[in-house]
């Protein structure tokens, strides 16, 4: 699946996007996978109250299945201005 990461996210990972093999069953699951490989994604993810998560640019849960899902994107809230 693809892993997009956007804003801060980007800039503490260093990546825009990856493909990524998983057999993780949530977004909760994958991001304890992410957050294993190094510290960078580790960093990326120490607080989930501060990311939001769309699935297939619907927005989701971190608790949504993967099964079926493509594309999973990592931002920051959106404040409006």
């Amino acid at each position: 699946m693809d892993v997009l990461y956007f804003a801060w996210v980007r800039e503490r990972i260093g990546l825009p996007r990856e493909k990524i093999e998983t057999d993780a069953a949530t977004v909760s699951d994958l991001v304890d996978e992410l957050r294993t490989r190094e510290e960078r994604y580790a960093a990326a993810f120490a607080d989930l109250s501060a990311l939001r998560v769309a699935l297939d640019q619907e927005l989701a849960d971190f608790d949504a299945p993967l099964q079926g899902v493509r594309e999973v994107a990592f931002f920051p809230p959106m404040t409006g201005g």
